[in-house]
């Protein structure tokens, strides 16, 4: 949950830099020198240190964390050294293409273009290894959608979001459980969430936190002029029982260097129960199975009304208080390290806008990253159109986070 996408004003589209592109940078290649000097030596220490007898409880430490750092850096030394091997194969082939013989001009042809198809591999594998894992990115989502300006209208487009998103979890594959739905009684959607489980599902759907805005011609405007509304979406990474039995833990570990500690004591927490509203059948409205808790020190609220067991209801109103409040936790911890991203993620995005969908000129266009779709229709199916978006944005996310390694500026 460390790379965001905001801005404060308009900007050109962003590019996503081809691996090629990349690997034609100094400054990458001077990191990866960097990184086989370092591997070395901490090859060259341990031999020395294994031919001494004995060390000192300080010899010890300094040897593994030098044992830690080779084993970390081992399978991008791998994959660089092979790409070397490749580099070699590949003058070879060339100079074999030149022969007079037309045979093996031929051969040389063939050799060349798995050679080169080896080497585009290698170059993404560098890639992904030198890209930092972001914490959360193996969790799920929890996902809230509430209306914003624009009355109606807004509560209109808020349905219409939450719909979206719960049809891009049937594409993708995931399971999407609502939380809490509160219909408009003039029409639309006033709040909802709901918990999205699968693979990659919190990574995929982490950029879409924000304010989104709305531009067209309500169902109800009479004189045909065009209005503005918005709502906001907000993600929070959680642990599911796909990824880690962690619901009521209170020490949630991304990396052996780094843990968040969640202590919620029942007095710091006020809940209540009250009549569920919405669909679903004869409980409805006839009792107080529904369930919102206020975590005090914070103002952090969940709500659950979906079950007909008030006992349940609490349970997944618990799971996502503990959701959102570790989210808040990583969001402070993110931010004191991704300061310059362009692309950000978590409370801070919330208030920004990040994305037009414009009606009349049938256009979706995220202001993150300068990119516009065709097809408003299309897109709010949430299907190929959003998973394009989706994966743009995640692309150009890691290659924020690539740059800010090798000490560039993202275009």
């Amino acid at each position: 949950m460390g790379r965001c996408v905001h801005t404060t004003g308009p900007r050109m589209a962003a590019s996503v830099l081809s691996a090629e592109e990349l690997f034609a940078k100094e400054s990458l290649q001077r990191y990866l020198r960097r990184a086989l000097a370092e591997y070395s030596e901490c090859a060259r220490a341990e031999a020395r240190a294994g031919g001494e007898r004995r060390a000192d409880h300080g010899d010890e430490e300094l040897r593994r964390r030098r044992r830690a750092r080779a084993t970390q850096l081992r399978p991008l030394v791998e994959q660089v050294r092979i790409l070397e091997i490749k580099r070699k194969e590949l003058e070879d082939i060339e100079a074999l293409a030149k022969d007079d013989d037309p045979d093996i001009r031929q051969l040389a042809a063939a050799e060349k273009t798995a050679c080169e198809e080896a080497t585009r591999d290698l170059r993404r594998n560098i890639l992904c290894l030198l890209v930092p894992v972001e914490m959360g990115d193996d969790s799920d989502l929890v996902l809230e959608v509430t209306a914003g300006v624009g009355g109606q209208e807004a509560m209109l487009f808020t349905a219409e979001m939450f719909d979206m998103y719960q049809r891009f979890a049937a594409f993708k594959g995931w399971e999407f459980e609502t939380l809490e739905y509160t219909p408009s009684d003039i029409g639309g959607l006033r709040h909802a969430s709901a918990t999205v489980s699968g693979p990659q599902s919190y990574k995929t759907m982490k950029f879409e936190g924000g304010v989104h805005r709305v531009q067209r011609v309500p169902r109800t405007e009479k004189q045909g002029r065009m209005h503005t509304s918005t709502m906001t979406v907000a993600t929070f990474f959680f642990l599911s029982a796909r990824t880690m039995k962690i619901y009521m833990s209170d020490i949630l570990f991304f990396s052996p260097s780094f843990k968040i500690t969640l202590n919620i004591s029942a007095k710091d927490l006020k809940i209540e129960t009250k009549r569920a509203s919405g669909a679903g059948g004869q409980h409805v409205n006839t009792t107080d199975s529904a369930v919102r808790i206020v975590h005090i020190p914070t103002g952090v609220v969940s709500e659950c009304q979906q079950e007909r067991s008030q006992l349940k209801n609490k349970e997944k109103a618990m799971k996502l208080l503990r959701a959102k409040l570790y989210s808040l936790k990583l969001e402070e911890e993110s931010s004191k390290r991704n300061q310059a991203r362009k692309i950000q993620i978590g409370t801070k995005g919330r208030s920004e806008k990040i994305r037009t969908y414009n009606f009349a000129q049938d256009r979706v266009t995220d202001h993150r990253i300068g990119k516009t779709v065709h097809d408003v229709k299309s897109f709010l199916l949430g299907e190929e159109l959003l998973e394009e978006m989706s994966q743009f944005l995640l692309q150009f996310s890691e290659q924020e986070a690539l740059l800010d390694i090798l000490g560039e500026d993202a275009d």
